[in-house]
C-alpha cells in the first residue's frame, strides 16, 4: 500500500484549549478527506521533539489561531486591538516553516497561518482592519465576501484544474471570513494570489518559486469542505503536492542506494 502524505499540523493555540480543541478536528478531517495523514504538534513539545516529527512529514498546515502575531517581529508597536501573541504556536511555526524551506516541502496556511507565514518571510500585517468589508464575521456566516483570484495564480491553476472554478477570467469566489488583520506588505519570495475587490485586503498569498509549493489564504477552507468545491480543492491541492515531494523524496534515496551499491 502506498504511504499517505504525512502532513505535520501544530495545536492551533496554547492559551485557549476550548478553541483548539474544536477547531483542529476539522483541519484533521479535512487532510484524511484529501488523502493524506494528520500528524499533530503539540504546543508542549520541545525542539527536539517537533524536529523529529517534521522529519517524517511531508507537508506542513498552518492552522488558524486566535492570537496575533508579535507586532514586534515585524518592526512595529502593538496595536490596542491587537490580541496577545502566543510564543509556543510561533516556535512552532518557525520551526516547521524552516524545515519545509530547507527541505523543500509544501506549505499551507489558514488565516493565522498566512500571517505567521508572511512574518516569518519578513512582511507586515495590518493590526486591524478599518470598518467596511464584514472580515471578522465569523463561523456562522458560510458567505462573508467575494474574493477575486489572480487567474495566474498556483490558486487558480488548483482550482481550475480540479473543476471547482470555470476556465476563465475574472475568477471571484465567496468565502467565509474570521479575521481582523491581513497581510499588508509581502514578505521575500511570497506573492498576492487573491484580494477583497471591494476594500483590497490580501486574502491569498503563494510562494514564486514553481518548484516549491506554497500556499496560504485568509479564510478557512477546513470550515466548509464537505460543502465547497473551492475548498475541498484548496485541500487536494496541497496533499498532492505533499505526495509528490515523498515520491521525490523517495525517488533520490533509491538512486543513493544504487550508487552506494
Amino acid at each position: 500500500m502506498t504511504q499517505k502524505p504525512r502532513i505535520a499540523i501544530p495545536v492551533p493555540n496554547s492559551i485557549r484549549p476550548d478553541y483548539a480543541a474544536r477547531a483542529l478536528p476539522q483541519y484533521e478531517h479535512a487532510v484524511r478527506e484529501a488523502g493524506g495523514e494528520p500528524v499533530v504538534i503539540q504546543v508542549s513539545a520541545t525542539p527536539s521533539e517537533i524536529a523529529q516529527a517534521i522529519k517524517h512529514c511531508d507537508g506542513v498546515l498552518l492552522p488558524g489561531s486566535p492570537a496575533d502575531v508579535n507586532p514586534e517581529k515585524y518592526g512595529e508597536a502593538r496595536h490596542e486591538k491587537t490580541a496577545p501573541d502566543d510564543p509556543f504556536r510561533d516556535n512552532i511555526d518557525e520551526l516547521l516553516l524552516q524545515d519545509a524551506y530547507n527541505m523543500r516541502k509544501p506549505v499551507l496556511g489558514i488565516c493565522y497561518g498566512v500571517q505567521s507565514l508572511n512574518v516569518w518571510r519578513t512582511g507586515t500585517l495590518d493590526q486591524d482592519l478599518p470598518e467596511g468589508i464584514n472580515h471578522r464575521a465569523g463561523r456562522a456566516v458560510a458567505e462573508a465576501h467575494l474574493v477575486q483570484i489572480d487567474p495566474h495564480s498556483r490558486l487558480a491553476a488548483i482550482l481550475r484544474e480540479r473543476g471547482a472554478l470555470p476556465d476563465c477570467a475574472p475568477l471571484a469566489v465567496s468565502v467565509n471570513s474570521s479575521h481582523h488583520q491581513a497581510v499588508a506588505s509581502l514578505g521575500d519570495g511570497l506573492r498576492l494570489a487573491a484580494w477583497s475587490p471591494e476594500d483590497d485586503v490580501k486574502e491569498a498569498v503563494e510562494g514564486t518559486s514553481p518548484n516549491h509549493f506554497v500556499l496560504a489564504v485568509q479564510w478557512h477552507p477546513e470550515r466548509d469542505f464537505d460543502e465547497s468545491a473551492v475548498s475541498k480543492a484548496i485541500f487536494d491541492g496541497f496533499v498532492r503536492a505533499a505526495a509528490a515531494w515523498h515520491r521525490q523524496l523517495a525517488n533520490r534515496q533509491s538512486d543513493f542506494e544504487s550508487v552506494r551499491k
